[in-house]
């Protein structure tokens, strides 16, 4: 569930229910979602939540691909323990984990106003459902810090029976009398214990040589330097609960902390919060100059699509049958319009839409070739090849009424091979991205909702574009479309029976364009809105423009005004308003620029 859904439709809904109920319906439902490798490829699609390789570790024996977790405090049920492993988190928090469980239940209290959650004190889950839980996990995907509770003897129990689940154990620090203590309890189970503790009680775990600390609560970065000094380099220091925005984490990151886990927090602020973490933490670290060539050529497979579409725009609006396709018909122009000019007009409003439908298609190719994939943006490249192969599959749509046209194959000839050029000389655009965004301020919760429209926007026009194409090539007719014309399938095929293959032509290749173009800009709402990214406002604004022009001007041009026909156009027109307002002062703003934190 990305911050675009969370923030601006489940989460209203969600705080108007009892807060147990909430969380447990939210995260069994991801799980559920997650359980399936469809789930998970929606998911990836939805938030494309993979990290940087250079947010990378090693720390207690394993690799950790991001420096962020999830405390035990946000799944105690582990109802959503699947789905977490999908949404950036580099460790989970298991627990706290108790031989019988807690005898009370849970009772969760939430303070919207503070945006504070309180919970009742020393609850924990029983072992036996946790063993369960964890053994239904079919694929690990991050590594598990269990957190045992209870005297010595039930937490050595507890080790013992979840060992094969378990990559380091969670023990607080008043379990162990000595050194010695603790040292003997390590050797035993062969895995690193983290010790957890408050920054008062560091001194003593000095003596201990631990594998790592937890610091419970949102340390003092005076305290979190003076620990580290007093531990040293070597000795992992995690940080619990705190982190509101990513400023928080990326704070305690860069003054001492190895680790830092998302507590209550993490409810408020949104589960893009692992992401947007990753992607602002990724920012500061030294960045590796990637030189993709491949770039260019994309970048001119675009322009081939925005100049072909420029003159299927000029022969549109002027002669709109063209010789080869009267040699086809074996009528002329002339008599097309002697025996109903609707049925020419009918056939410049499809050509027009999809000429305009190219133009901003093109526009976007260009501007993801420039400005995501010249600087290795492994999505760019993946939004560039998704849509283009869409499209090139668009071309089987074109013969099935038995009409192709020598002009789309060589059209198809020629932007062919810069789309393989593109393809081949790419493959290293392999870069996630990073982000600005520290804080949670008004300009990103407005970018929520325009994000969110233009999301819709993409998707309705994905929809759209294969309704068509299938229209396009089965009844090729819509109701409105036969009014309009003022003739049945049946009395156009008694004055040709040529012409109907045209227009279904002319639709499929519509229908085609329109989703390849639709997936382009859904992708790029999914994938692309961060802080800064002036290009993305200015490609969503500037690209939607000719798609937009050419297909309402047309139909007031040709008289086709039905409302039903043209509603969704006026609805699309609406969805890009509110998401170019919403994004721009997200978008626009500067990379090297901040706001103070209003949250």
């Amino acid at each position: 569930m990305p911050d675009w859904s969370y923030h601006t439709i489940f989460k209203p809904i969600l705080q108007k229910l009892p807060p147990s109920f909430s969380r447990e319906f939210i995260h069994r439902g991801m799980s559920l979602l997650s359980s399936s490798r469809i789930g998970e490829a929606l998911i990836e699609f939805l938030g494309h939540m993979a990290t940087s390789k250079k947010l990378e570790k090693t720390l207690f024996g394993v690799q950790i691909a991001s420096p962020v977790g999830l405390s035990g405090q946000i799944d105690p049920q582990l109802s959503g323990l699947k789905a977490f492993q999908n949404l950036g988190f580099g460790f989970i928090e298991i627990g706290p984990v108790s031989i019988q469980g807690s005898a009370s239940s849970e009772e969760l209290h939430i303070d919207l106003k503070q945006k504070q959650i309180s919970r009742n004190p020393d609850l924990s889950i029983m072992l036996t459902t946790v063993k369960k839980q964890l053994h239904s996990v079919k694929k690990k995907k991050v590594p598990f810090f269990i957190r045992a509770d209870g005297n010595s003897t039930e937490i050595e129990q507890i080790c013992e029976e979840l060992l094969p689940y378990s990559n380091a154990f969670i023990i607080n620090c008043h379990t162990f009398e000595s050194a010695n203590q603790y040292e003997l309890f390590q050797k035993k189970f062969n895995k690193p214990v983290i010790l957890s503790c408050s920054a008062e009680q560091i001194e003593k775990l000095t003596y201990y040589q631990p594998s790592g600390i937890l610091l419970e609560g949102f340390p003092s970065l005076d305290a979190l330097a003076a620990i580290r000094k007093t531990v040293g380099d070597n000795v992992p220091i995690i940080t619990s609960g705190g982190i509101r925005e990513p400023a928080d984490a990326v704070t305690l990151l860069e003054n001492g902390a190895s680790l830092v886990m998302l507590g209550y927090e993490y409810v408020f602020a949104g589960p893009g919060l692992p992401k947007r973490i990753n992607e602002v933490y990724s920012h500061t670290l030294p960045k590796e100059s990637v030189q993709i060539h491949g770039w260019l050529w994309y970048w001119l497979f675009g322009l081939a699509i925005t100049i072909a579409g420029f003159i299927a725009l000029f022969f549109s609006m002027t002669a709109i049958i063209l010789p080869y396709d009267e040699g086809f018909l074996g009528i002329m122009r002339s008599d097309i319009l002697n025996f109903n000019p609707a049925i020419l007009y009918f056939m410049a409003h499809d050509r027009m839409t999809l000429s305009g439908t190219m133009i901003s298609g093109g526009i976007i190719y260009m501007q993801l070739a420039r400005h995501g994939i010249r600087n290795g943006l492994h999505w760019a490249r993946k939004a560039v090849n998704i849509a283009g192969i869409i499209g090139f599959l668009g071309i089987f749509l074109f013969i099935g009424y038995g009409y192709f046209d020598w002009l789309h194959g060589l059209f198809w000839l020629i932007l062919l091979p810069l789309f393989i050029l593109g393809y081949i000389k790419s493959r290293n655009a392999k870069e996630a991205p990073s982000s600005t965004n520290l804080f949670n301020h008004r300009d990103w919760r407005w970018s929520l909702i325009g994000q969110l429209s233009f999301i819709i926007l993409g998707f309705a026009l994905t929809v759209g574009g294969l309704v068509i194409s299938v229209i396009g090539a089965s009844s090729v007719f819509v109701p409105t479309d036969l009014e309009y014309i003022c003739l049945t399938p049946d009395l156009l095929n008694e004055f040709n029976e040529r012409l109907i293959p045209v227009i279904a032509h002319d639709r499929a290749g519509f229908g085609s364009a329109l989703l390849s173009v639709g997936l382009l800009v859904l992708m790029l709402a999914l994938w692309g809105i961060r802080e800064g990214e002036r290009w993305v406002w200015w490609t969503f604004t500037i690209g939607a423009i000719p798609a937009f022009l050419s297909g309402l001007i047309t139909h007031f041009i040709i008289g086709y005004t039905d409302f039903v026909h043209l509603l969704p156009a006026y609805i699309a027109v609406i969805l890009y308003m509110l998401g170019v307002i919403c994004t721009a002062p997200f978008l626009l703003m500067h990379r090297d620029g901040s706001h103070a934190s209003d949250a």
